[in-house]
């Protein structure tokens, strides 16, 4: 069984404060992914490293730049916190491995993702745990823009052959109107009235753009929060599922 998990940046990292990590969810998390028994591949948001270096050069999933040095200072700051993730992981025995998105994946003129996923199929294969960021990559007409965390879920779901996807993020699930979690979600009609953009500083987009693109996928996903975090690695459901076209 291979699984896609998402650890969000607001997870991983204190948010609100420029390149800080929160060790101790980071550590718990590592945790739980070591007691994971089967192919998994993680993806991390950008959280208080990417999403602030994209914001303060004005580059979103919407707008590019065609600046090297500011592409490249966005990918430094998701670097370092890929170095961060990667040495939680390693440090509780996950054999972990970075890919890193700027150098293979590219954005069509629409915004449309493609990620090869040969490395990552081969990866796991090999025994190793992929790790994917969110991060900039090439667009066509556009220079570079940002693709998030949950775009590359969705790339991977499609691109291998995955049983289950999870996003961890700091809330426990989809949150109705009065603020309860939502069992299951088959029609985004069903939350749009509920779901809204993040509070912190994200240049990728909030709860609704991961709702929609989940009900894309023809893999069952889960959207929790880090309580959830080990019950949906044990097979579990946590959280709210969304069921897209299962």
């Amino acid at each position: 069984m291979t699984t896609v998990l998402k650890l969000g940046g607001s997870v991983v990292t204190e948010k609100d404060t420029p390149e800080t990590v929160d060790e101790d969810a980071l550590a718990r998390a590592a945790s739980a992914v070591a007691a994971h028994d089967g192919d998994l591949v993680v993806v991390h948001g950008g959280g208080s490293f990417g999403h602030h270096a994209a914001a303060e050069r004005g580059v979103s999933s919407a707008e590019g730049t065609r600046s090297a040095a500011d592409a490249v200072a966005i990918h430094d700051a998701m670097g370092r916190l890929n170095g961060a993730v990667l040495d939680a992981l390693q440090g509780a025995g996950v054999e972990a491995l970075p890919v890193r998105p700027l150098s293979v994946a590219s954005r069509d003129a629409a915004g449309d993702l493609s990620l090869p996923t040969g490395s990552v199929a081969t990866m796991l294969e090999e025994g190793f745990t992929p790790v994917l960021h969110g991060d900039g990559v090439a667009q066509s007409g556009a220079g570079v823009t940002i693709t998030s965390g949950d775009d590359l879920v969705v790339a991977l779901a499609r691109g291998l052959a995955v049983d289950r996807v999870g996003l961890c993020s700091t809330v426990p699930g989809v949150l109705d109107a009065s603020g309860e979690v939502i069992d299951r979600v088959e029609r985004f009609s069903d939350v749009a009235d509920a779901v809204g953009e993040s509070d912190a500083t994200d240049v990728t987009g909030g709860m609704a753009a991961k709702v929609e693109k989940l009900l894309a996928l023809s893999a069952p996903a889960h959207v929790f929060g880090p309580d959830g975090l080990s019950a949906f690695l044990a097979g579990e459901s946590p959280g709210t599922v969304v069921a897209g076209r299962e």
